[in-house]
């Protein structure tokens, strides 16, 4: 793979990344060939806002999911790239739809991430928006409550993650929408990009003037658009694309 030299140069890069960058820490992928979805379409109820606040079966196979889903998971060598471009000084923000805390993990500063669908560290209350940890959720869960419900008002209990129904932060929204207009290069990596409003975010930086660069094992609805497209595995590929 060559490095243009636009890349190697740009002072301001925004990164928007999806499930692929975190694959390589052993968390599965939802849309990919092996994607969860992909091999259990019935999975996609449990982060459906209607079926979950509707159905006590979703909610409980969605606190088994959430309790099994990679638990150890560390971050690795994508995220670690990320840091590195953070620790050169050109990283503008780091856009993210993984809720996994991974890129914190690795070292990247709180400030720069922006997480668009919330995170699966912390449970947030459907009725008073109470939050609590999710250590503290799946404990309860680990006790014997399968559907465990807010302790200060009895609602629902959810991650506080976006699903599919659910508006997204208004300030989140405006924050990743600055950040892609005010960058040189915008690199999108490991995010199938048909997930709006954050594959608008790939218009947004292209309209405003910013070059697009598109890593991902499959084909994007951008990739015609993209000055740059990368098929490349992301552990391997992203640290050569970010290294000056």
């Amino acid at each position: 793979m060559q490095v243009p030299g636009w890349l190697t140069d740009a002072g301001r890069v925004t990164v928007l990344t999806g499930a692929g960058v975190s694959t390589d820490s052993g968390i599965p992928d939802y849309r990919g060939p092996q994607g969860l979805w992909t091999r259990d379409p019935d999975a996609e109820k449990l982060v459906t806002l209607s079926y979950y606040v509707a159905d006590p079966d979703v909610r409980r196979r969605a606190w088994l999911m959430r309790r099994d889903t990679a638990p150890d998971a560390r971050p690795n060598a994508a995220h670690r790239a990320l840091v590195e471009l953070e620790r050169q000084g050109r990283l503008r923000a780091l856009l993210t739809q993984n809720v996994d805390g991974l890129h914190q993990a690795a070292g990247s500063s709180a400030e720069l991430v922006v997480e668009l669908h919330g995170t699966v560290h912390a449970v947030e209350c459907l009725s008073c928006r109470e939050r609590t940890t999710m250590a503290e959720a799946l404990a309860r869960v680990d006790a014997g409550e399968p559907d465990p419900a807010c302790r200060v008002c009895g609602g629902v209990l959810k991650s506080a993650t976006v699903s599919f129904g659910q508006a997204l932060d208004p300030a989140v929204v405006e924050a990743a929408a600055e950040a892609a207009t005010d960058c040189d290069v915008l690199l999108a990596v490991g995010t199938s990009l048909t997930v709006h409003p954050a594959a608008g975010l790939v218009d947004l930086a292209a309209r405003a003037g910013a070059r697009v660069v598109v890593v991902n094992a499959q084909p994007t609805p951008y990739d015609d658009l993209a000055d740059l497209v990368v098929r490349e595995p992301i552990g391997t590929s992203l640290p050569r694309l970010v290294a000056r």
